[in-house]
């Protein structure tokens, strides 16, 4: 029996049109997966390999405390990312993207490490990643739309390291092979489990949602004597990758919306390197996001480091989140008596 084959032979057995496009696309990603390997080593240690969860005392473009493992996964991307065919690179931790060679025909946006707040509790962390084609400079490479991103994925260090991938033509999973350090196929063409009667979303903000998200939950929380009909478990780990590789495993549903909070008017989640690169993965393997109404993938980002509301998971879950928002479940006359009343059932 052979092995399952490499993150390097899988890549070699794709035929797309553009063969050259592809070829710079695959060492992209083979480069990404070099430094996620060295960056699961790190994080294996904790802190055997020092205080990786203290601050270093800076912030990053939008004002989050930067942790010193934040920084060390920062600066080993980019250094990967030197040796392939980059034009340049947009961070999280970075407030203006990084020219590396203008004449190479990709731009990377990449989250190095998500759930930085997770680092200290042994918690599944990963980096989210984001591969388009390099149109003009270091600025408008990174305002485009997702749905004109050739590749994206996650790696998510947890009880394996594993790489989610789609270069546009399903989502795979990978996981790190340790005896020989490559990352081998472990599922091909995922596909979302349909009926999964789960969603995720951090309840101790209930109090700050809007009327849609509260309605969504409430006939969750019902259950069975509600008008879903059925009982549903809650699930949140506070990691997009954690949470966004359980649903591609399990199903149900993500919800991190925007709520009245000061800073979350337009939700937390980044649009261009983290939101979009998910978004991109679910929907290759047959499920959606949105902000709640509007596809993430067909979002025109206004500036790097744009925030945007989240749900993604199962297509039928998607899209009853969109409905409380844009049917009547939204008129004024239904609140504040939204948790007795029946509609959007099914």
């Amino acid at each position: 029996m052979h092995p399952p084959a490499t993150l390097r032979q899988h890549l070699q057995t794709l035929d797309p049109l553009q063969q050259s496009m592809h070829a710079a696309i695959a060492d992209t990603v083979l480069a990404l997966a070099d430094g996620a390997r060295e960056l699961a080593e790190l994080i294996s240690l904790g802190t055997l390999a020092g205080t990786l969860g203290a601050l270093r005392g800076g912030s990053n473009a939008d004002g989050d405390a930067q942790k010193e493992l934040d920084l060390r996964a920062h600066e080993l991307f980019v250094e990967r990312l030197r040796g392939a065919p980059v034009a340049a690179v947009a961070s999280e931790e970075a407030e203006a993207p990084q020219r590396l060679d203008a004449k190479a025909p990709l731009a990377v946006a990449i989250d190095p490490l998500d759930g930085s707040s997770n680092i200290d509790t042994n918690v599944s962390i990963g980096t989210i990643f984001s591969i388009l084609p390099a149109i003009g400079n270091a600025a408008t490479d990174f305002l485009q739309p997702g749905h004109a991103q050739l590749a994206a994925g996650f790696f998510i260090y947890g009880p394996q390291t594993a790489l989610v991938l789609t270069l546009g033509r399903g989502t795979q999973v990978f996981i790190l092979d340790r005896r020989d350090g490559d990352f081998r196929l472990a599922r091909a063409q995922c596909k979302l489990p349909a009926g999964t009667r789960e969603y995720a979303i951090n309840a101790s903000n209930y109090r700050h949602w809007e009327a849609p998200i509260r309605a969504f939950v409430e006939d969750c929380e019902r259950g069975s004597e509600g008008p879903r009909g059925s009982d549903f478990n809650m699930r949140w780990i506070a990691s997009l990758v954690a949470d966004g590789y359980r649903i591609l495993t399990r199903g149900g549903v993500f919800l991190y919306p925007g709520d009245r909070r000061r800073g979350y008017r337009h939700g937390r989640l980044r649009l261009v390197y983290e939101a979009n690169p998910v978004a991109m993965v679910m929907e290759q393997a047959g499920g959606a996001a949105t902000d709640g109404v509007q596809r993430i993938l067909d979002i025109q980002p206004a500036t790097l480091h744009q925030r945007t509301p989240l749900v993604f998971g199962a297509i039928d879950k998607v899209e009853r989140v969109r409905r409380y928002h844009v049917e009547s479940i939204a008129d004024s006359a239904h609140w504040p008596l939204f948790g007795r009343r029946g509609l959007l059932r099914g």
